[in-house]
């Protein structure tokens, strides 16, 4: 049997009032869809009523229960095409609570429904937080999972989904504040080896202009389908298998999640005043932090050690000639990537006293790459090296399968405090899980370094969108549109220096940058290296602001405080299951 099956995303501009209308016409675009052949069809959030209520008083004569009279309009078409369709709607429970909801209908009705869970800021004006936690949907076109437009700005949510099995997750949002398709989109895709059907409204309401967009979105972050505004249907074909082979980057990595590793998720550490948290009974308190500049090098390291370390040391004093406090250069930028193994040396040893010599003259931060020899097993290591030529090492958690022939995976996070601020380390491949940042994040690190040699694509570009948006929202062409590593940043609010290796002929494309800590924050803060050997160099501001609660996201994480960890357990179970 055929695992391909066709797909629509449905965009529409709802009408605040006017109910009967915005009904009307989603079910002629689903219709439109399904005569087109597509089995499953995604509708906007809150497609049936619109968004921007003021309160539960302006918005109770719109909501209904689920079954109830709009979703029996929709089961009805989706009983004539034998076809599945998300629709999105405002809802009451039997004890008069409203929640923001999306539904899954069929061919035989209702199949299951999930409730907004994380909140944006305008939800609690009228509705709760949703109380449907984690739900993969079995269907005979495969497994179906829904999210709600903030849901996904945390890693959590869709990582749940995946572990759950899903196929497809089908998201549909009110998505503002920058162009589409947004990036969280694509990596939540690209990070879990599954799809995305993208389902957002457009136009303007209540003063708030969303952004469209509406797409799905593949495996590997490709787009199979976009409209950029107006109301419409796009329609692409899904290969089922391709979600099911859980591969990200070509790497198994649902296979080698490290769940001992993550027990962190499971708690809520930014739930408290951060400045009192971390200072608590005098232990590990937060440094105070300050501005500094920060780099990251990259260059294609060979199997000439000394010749590595000699690109190193030319390339930290091109950015200490900048004012730069702290350098991070790629994944093992010192032992090279041929025969690490070959190279490897010992933690101290030559190599780290050569950089620790260098890191003293030059009063600089290092952190540099290295396969280290620890008696009879080999690591891939990073090394951070103070001013004074003190050093510390974390050993790469999460290994890839032609590592796993050379190196032992470590078995713990190595975070360090430093004028700097708070530095957690990651290396290449460990960055692709997105339970490694978190972790960092929850302990309070402002910044992660992360030395790579990454070859697959993790990057794309836009090429613009005729929906307007307000100043100072870029809306023109982008060539680094969705990076993932920027990402990684924005949904942790930390700092991430990405170091990684430039060498097109063996598919490493570079794109190394110094990423900032919120996303939506224009003009961007942050610097990439776009093309060949070099050295990009950003401020960084880690300090808190002289404020009694902190002002400063990269201190304050308003994403990281927002999560709703008491779901989150089975991110941290050993998952039984065909990855």
């Amino acid at each position: 049997m055929s695992r391909k099956i066709q797909v629509a995303t449905v965009q529409f501009e709802p009408t605040m009032f006017e109910k009967e209308r915005n009904i009307a016409g989603l079910l002629a675009l689903c219709e439109q869809a399904a005569q087109s052949g597509a089995r499953l069809i995604v509708t906007p959030e809150m497609g049936t009523t619109g968004y921007c209520w003021f309160d539960r008083a302006e918005v109770a004569p719109y909501v209904e229960p689920i079954p109830g009279p709009s979703t029996d309009r929709f089961a009805a078409l989706a009983r004539k095409y034998d076809c599945y369709i998300v629709v999105g709607l405002p809802e009451v429970d039997d004890d008069g609570i409203y929640f923001n909801s999306a539904v899954l209908i069929g061919p035989e009705g209702v199949i299951g429904r999930h409730r907004k869970t994380h909140p944006y800021i305008a939800e609690p004006k009228w509705s709760a937080a949703g109380d449907l936690h984690n739900q993969v949907f079995e269907t005979p076109i495969g497994r179906i999972a829904i999210l709600i437009c903030m849901d996904i700005h945390f890693i959590e949510t869709a990582r749940l989904m995946a572990l759950g099995g899903a196929d497809i997750i089908c998201h549909i949002s009110n998505w503002l504040a920058e162009r589409t398709p947004a990036p969280y989109w694509i990596s939540r895709a690209f990070e879990n080896g599954c799809y995305v059907i993208e389902s957002n409204r457009w136009g303007l309401e209540r003063t708030v202009q969303f952004s469209g967009g509406s797409c799905v979105i593949a495996p590997d972050g490709g787009i199979a389908a976009v409209i950029d505004g107006g109301d419409g249907v796009a329609m692409a074909e899904i290969d089922l298998d391709l979600a099911r082979a859980r591969r990200v980057a070509g790497e198994p990595v649902f296979q080698r999640r490290r769940p001992e590793l993550y027990p962190e998720l499971l708690t809520d550490t930014f739930s408290w005043n951060p400045r009192d948290f971390f200072k608590l009974y005098g232990h590990q308190p937060w440094p105070e932090g300050k501005s500094s500049r920060v780099s990251v090098a990259q260059f294609a390291p060979s199997s000439d050690v000394d010749g590595n370390l000699d690109h190193i040391d030319a390339l930290a004093r091109q950015a200490k000639a900048d004012g730069v406090e702290l350098v991070v250069f790629p994944e093992l930028a010192i032992s090279g990537l041929i025969d690490p193994a070959q190279a490897a040396q010992a933690i101290p040893g030559p190599a780290t006293d050569r950089l620790g010599d260098l890191a003293k003259q030059l009063s600089l931060y290092l952190v540099c790459g290295i396969a280290e020899r620890a008696g009879e097993l080999t690591y891939n290591s990073a090394v951070l090296i103070a001013p004074d030529g003190a050093w510390t090492v974390y050993r790469k958690t999460h290994l890839t399968e032609d590592e796993r022939s050379w190196a032992t995976a470590g078995d713990d996070w190595t975070v360090v405090d430093t004028p700097l601020g708070r530095i957690g380390l990651l290396i290449g491949h460990d960055a692709m899980f997105p339970e490694a940042g978190r972790v960092l994040a929850l302990r309070g690190c402002d910044l992660i370094v992360c030395p790579a040699a990454i070859a697959t694509r993790f990057s794309s570009p836009h090429a613009g969108t005729a929906v307007a948006q307000p100043a100072p929202i870029p809306t023109g062409a982008d060539p680094y549109h969705w990076h993932h590593f920027r990402v990684r940043a924005g949904e942790n609010n930390v700092f991430f220096a990405f170091a990684n290796v430039i060498d097109p002929a063996r598919g490493y494309a570079g794109l190394s940058g110094v990423f900032g800590p919120d996303t939506f924050a224009f003009p961007r803060r942050e610097a990439m290296v776009e093309d060949g050997e070099g050295v990009a160099t950003a401020v960084i501001d880690t300090s808190n602001l002289d404020s009694v609660y902190p002002t400063n996201v990269v201190r304050r994480k308003d994403l990281v405080a927002m999560r709703m960890p008491h779901s989150y357990r089975p991110l941290i179970q050993a998952v039984a299951g065909n990855f």
